[in-house]
């Protein structure tokens, strides 16, 4: 039963985030669930983030797939933290004109302060189009709340 993640960042001064701010005009609008110990977004393609005809831009498939493996350390690790790499395969071209594309992301390992994760971009017949493997550079607690983050719950969750 996948759990809608609240924002953490919502009333935030100055917050505008391409990938998740919901009052960014020209960004992406993401929105995450927490579904075991994967976060989800189903985000909704539109023509003007195509690169070629009906194809969404390789650039930003990158920025979801960055986007939610930064949630899976919000949510999962409650700190932030930064992208210190991140390698992308784009197997199968992904179309502006599906209704939704998935997104499903995981850690796969913790050493110390850097966390590598796994994130997966699936068309609207749910087949993998594009993966990811990024590496993060966590905070500690006290970093991150230095930068304004306490903690980041589920919906349900006051």
């Amino acid at each position: 039963m996948m759990k809608k993640i609240q924002n953490p960042w919502l009333h935030k001064e100055g917050y505008n985030c391409f990938g998740c701010a919901p009052g960014n005009a020209s960004g992406l609008k993401m929105e995450f669930y927490e579904d075991g110990d994967e976060v989800v977004s189903v985000w909704h393609p539109e023509p003007q983030y195509q690169g070629w005809i009906d194809t969404l831009h390789g650039g930003i498939q990158a920025v979801l797939l960055d986007e939610i493996c930064a949630w899976v350390i919000v949510r999962k690790l409650q700190t932030t933290g930064v992208t210190s790499k991140m390698e992308t395969r784009y197997l199968k071209p992904v179309s502006t004109n599906d209704c939704h594309l998935t997104l499903r992301a995981h850690i796969k390992e913790v050493r110390r302060n850097l966390v590598t994760l796994e994130a997966g971009l699936y068309n609207e017949a749910g087949v993998l189009c594009t993966q990811a493997v990024c590496t993060y550079f966590t905070f500690s607690k006290e970093k991150a709340a230095e930068m304004g983050f306490q903690s980041c719950k589920l919906e349900e969750e006051e």
